[in-house]
């Protein structure tokens, strides 16, 4: 889809040409204001230019937007091949407009018709007018594998089940190296003690699954970092109902484990040389007559029990016997979660960036550097010891939902802290950001974003 050629030779169907303000153009007489596209027909090509505005003002992020406004307009709808034309060649501007191909010009259409298809989103052949570097192919595959995580989260959940994922992992790894996979399917799982992961499944007549993929990269003497992703495949609330306007998304509930899928096609096209572990904690939270149930007290393979508060707050449950279970096995020097786990985490952070919770000051600063040199925000907040008390029960050794009001994110995070032993560990909770809907926002369209693949793909490459 991209390709990389020193100089602009404008032989393809289209050139797009990014002005900062004061650049010139031998074609174009007149000065682009920021965000102004001016289109000049040359005989059956069409010249794009795009105004970005003051260079010392231009982030990267308004970048990747021009660049996807200028793929999804109307004067290209006609253009397969697209020549692309950078006001500069810093190592990053190319970068950030290869996102802006790859991640921007993205449409979720699978189950459009033919003639309803828009004909401004029809997949464009792209050359780059720059040097290609080795950076500029490890973007290309990080975002191939945002991508993936995004048709596993947009599709419909009954075609997106445990089975389907536990495909999907199989072949990644498929004819692959030093590559180990442990499933634990129900029957596998209830030999093992990990009843939470059960009981959130009970109402469904779909298969809960622990995919587990052991990589081996590095030395053996070398430590392992767990990714783990909740894979809720879909989330009804349980008996807890989620309400009309809550409900409607909940396919997306499985975005932390489609993350670790996208983020396992990266490791192994990138030859990331690191022992890790990928963890994809699946179930269907629905309703029928073996729902667990609000009330219930269930012990999991940790050995802590857990009064059930809330059944819609049942990812932190697949999880908890997660995180036990890889941490007595396999024994992880350090884990790191992704989960559409709160809606408190959207009311604290909005839409645009994930809440970061780390039982590890070194571990958080090194997400937070990822995080900003790669757009996929987080934003850390407190892990602290008294929000144990929070979840505290009367009659349990935990409760799976705070008792208190306010800091449902945080009690949350805490509520996972109690299952990490003495494992370093980071918490992302992807609620807001992992998906956009209507017209989308910032650089990405209506559907999943791909949270969390960017941000740990670059953090595996440079930690």
């Amino acid at each position: 889809m991209i390709s990389f050629r020193p100089n602009p030779k404008y032989d393809k169907d289209a050139a797009v040409v990014f002005l900062t303000t004061g650049q010139t153009h031998d074609r174009l007489k007149q000065k682009l204001e920021k965000g102004e596209i001016f289109p000049i027909l040359d005989g059956s090509r069409t010249l794009l230019f795009i105004g970005l505005g003051k260079e010392v003002s231009l982030s990267l992020t308004d970048l990747r937007i021009q660049v996807r406004k200028a793929l999804l307009s109307a004067y290209l709808k006609k253009a397969k091949s697209v020549e692309i034309i950078p006001h500069n060649h810093d190592k990053a501007v190319i970068c950030a407009i290869i996102e802006g191909v790859m991640i921007g010009a993205y449409v979720w259409d699978k189950y459009k018709s033919k003639d309803k298809e828009d004909p401004t989103i029809r997949p464009k052949q792209v050359t780059i007018a720059s040097e290609g570097r080795k950076e500029f192919a490890q973007t290309v595959i990080t975002a191939e594998g945002v991508n993936l995580c995004r048709d596993l989260a947009n599709d419909n959940a009954d075609v997106v089940t445990s089975v389907y994922l536990e495909k999907k992992v199989r072949g990644l790894i498929k004819g692959k190296k030093n590559i180990y996979l442990e499933i634990l399917n129900r029957k596998e799982l209830k030999a093992k003690g990990l009843f939470l992961h059960l009981a959130v499944n009970q109402g469904s007549n779909k298969e809960p699954k622990l995919i587990i993929v052991r990589y081996n990269g590095a030395k053996k003497s070398e430590s392992y970092t767990a990714i783990i992703g909740k894979g809720l495949t879909f989330d009804s609330g349980g008996l807890n109902l989620k309400p009309t306007g809550s409900i409607e998304t909940m396919k997306i509930d499985m975005s932390g484990a489609a993350a670790v899928c996208g983020i396992l096609r990266n490791v192994l096209n990138l030859g990331i040389k690191k022992n890790l572990l990928f963890v994809l904690a699946v179930a269907e939270n629905s309703i029928g007559p073996a729902s667990y149930k609000p009330g219930d007290v269930l012990v999991g393979y940790a050995g802590k029990s857990v009064e059930i508060g809330n059944t819609d707050a049942e990812g932190r449950l697949v999880l908890a016997d997660a995180f036990a279970y890889i941490v007595r096995n396999y024994k992880p020097a350090r884990m790191i979660d992704l989960a559409t786990l709160t809606g408190a985490c959207v009311v604290a952070l909005g839409f645009d960036y994930s809440g970061l919770f780390s039982n590890n000051d070194d571990l958080a600063r090194q997400l937070v550097r990822a995080s900003n040199e790669t757009d996929d925000r987080v934003w850390r907040l407190p892990v602290y010891a008294e929000a144990r008390d929070y979840i505290k029960s009367l009659i349990a050794d935990l409760k799976n939902i705070s008792t208190i009001k306010g800091g449902g994110a945080i009690t949350a995070a805490e509520f996972l802290h109690q299952f990490t032993g003495n494992t370093v560990w980071a918490h992302l909770d992807i609620a807001g950001s992992a998906y956009a809907e209507g017209q989308g926002r910032m650089y990405f369209g209506h559907g999943s974003t791909g949270a969390g693949v960017r941000l740990l793909t670059h953090y595996l490459l440079h930690n």
